[in-house]
């Protein structure tokens, strides 16, 4: 029920993103979603792509620093208040969210986050239980 995540350190400077995503083309990979967090030296780069495995190759090979994480892909109503509701549940419970981005897609009439926790099975557990849908990592990658 997770997803992984590839996550690139990149540095700060004029065109390192962009041959980031140059890379991951010309090697046919297909970026799903992403999220970008910057300091002044270096950012870091988080990706969902259709091929983890080629994609972390052929950034390894272009001398990119790559590490996998896993992450979980939620369906989270597409209406005033439905991320909050998501929130609730995890405050309520005492997980905490580490990060989160939107994705690409949407999934019925729900919007598709993609989630950190600090504890990513605990979180999974208590969604599920609270009739919250967890997209699988395989049907993430084919979106």
């Amino acid at each position: 029920m997770k997803v992984e995540q590839i996550s690139v350190f990149v540095e700060n400077k004029s065109g390192r993103l962009s041959e980031v995503t140059r890379v991951l083309g010309n090697a046919g990979v297909n970026i799903r979603a992403l999220s970008i967090a910057d300091s002044s030296d270096f950012g870091i780069l988080r990706i969902i792509v259709n091929d983890n495995d080629k994609a972390v190759e052929v950034l390894k090979a272009n001398d990119f620093t790559v590490s996998k994480t896993e992450v979980v892909a939620i369906e989270v109503p597409d209406s005033p208040g439905g991320l909050a509701s998501i929130l609730d549940i995890l405050e309520r419970e005492g997980l905490n969210v580490e990060y989160m981005y939107a994705f690409v897609e949407r999934s019925s009439n729900n919007a598709l986050i993609v989630f950190r926790f600090d504890e990513n099975d605990r979180a999974i557990q208590v969604l599920t239980s609270n009739g919250i849908t967890i997209v699988n990592g395989s049907n993430v990658y084919s979106l």
